[in-house]
């Protein structure tokens, strides 16, 4: 099979590139390359790995979509402060990029959205696919119009509700809250918490690939459906998070700031039970991703955290 993928090069990307090729997929990845990253670059041996540099709102023009089995749009804007910064640009890869799919694809092709937990904003209620969205940002927004252009449409597809992914990978992010909280852990030794009872979900970035690959192989049982994929078993505060990281960085400080505001209200618990009814499980635990981080920034000593665009 023949499989798309736009913004392949970024967090997720990468890692889900190398798994699809281990797995005998024939991959192409477009990719704009903004921040120069050069996380692909271990696959280019691979006969079935073929990288276009270009931009997706552009995506016609360089690639022949009929062609592909499989479409990935990992390409987007990521998160409130990149997607505030530039609204226009934002809408543009976030929602025209998958309307344009849309029309220009058939449902012949599998075409699987990542999306995100962010959809539910704030709720006392435990999370399902059946909750109303709540979107507090142009992030949340546009991914929720995204979805449902994809679910309303008469090709359908599969929306995947991402939770917070953590973990490491060739395109580091560190804009995510595991992955912040452990590289502030391990450099300052010092964690200042802000709203610190509100909860997310986590997810491992190789659960999350993998959760792809399942939905490839099990898309007849899929399709036209929306998931939220994350770990049951982590539902936690950012207190609660932090406590886990200090089991393991025992000097660990955390300080709970109760006068000052997080601009992100973001807080839920989300059910995965959905997902799980299908036979899909996560292989990787909070405290395996925790302690796998810990590892990589004793190797890893600089960052590039300006922006985020790809997933």
């Amino acid at each position: 099979m023949k499989v798309l993928i736009t913004g392949g090069a970024g967090y997720l990307g990468s890692v889900l590139t190398g798994l699809l090729l281990d797995k005998k997929y024939k991959v192409t990845v477009v990719d704009k390359l903004i921040y120069k990253q050069q996380s692909l670059t271990q696959y280019c041996y691979n006969e079935d790995f073929t990288f276009i540099k270009g931009d997706v709102r552009n995506l016609k023009q360089l690639v022949k979509l009929k062609e592909y089995d499989v479409i990935i749009p990992l390409a987007a804007i990521v998160g409130m402060p990149a997607c505030d910064d530039n609204k226009i640009t934002a809408t543009q890869i976030n929602y025209d990029q998958i309307e344009n799919l849309v029309k220009n694809t058939s449902k012949d092709q599998q075409l699987i959205l990542p999306n995100t937990n962010s959809q539910y904003g704030s709720s006392a209620e435990v999370i399902t696919e059946e909750s109303p969205f709540n979107p507090l940002s142009h992030y949340a927004r546009t991914k929720c119009e995204a979805e449902k252009c994809l679910l309303n449409s008469d090709r359908s597809g599969v929306a995947l509700r991402l939770a917070t992914v953590f973990g490491l990978s060739p395109r580091m992010r560190l804009d995510l809250l595991v992955n912040d909280f452990v590289y502030r852990a391990v450099t300052d030794k010092l964690l200042v918490l802000f709203q610190a009872s509100f909860k997310r979900n986590y997810i491992h970035v190789r659960d999350i690939a993998n959760t792809f690959l399942f939905v490839i192989e099990n898309y007849d049982k899929c399709v036209g459906e929306p998931f939220n994929v994350g770990l049951s078993s982590a539902n936690l505060s950012k207190l609660e998070l932090a406590e886990r990281i200090k089991q393991y960085i025992p000097e660990l400080v955390i300080i709970e700031e109760e006068f000052t505001e997080d601009f992100d209200k973001r807080n839920y618990i989300v059910s995965n039970e959905k997902l799980e009814a299908l036979g899909w499980h996560p292989t990787f635990t909070l405290d395996d991703g925790i302690k796998e981080l810990i590892k990589g920034y004793q190797i890893i000593t600089t960052f590039n955290n300006k922006d985020f665009t790809n997933l």
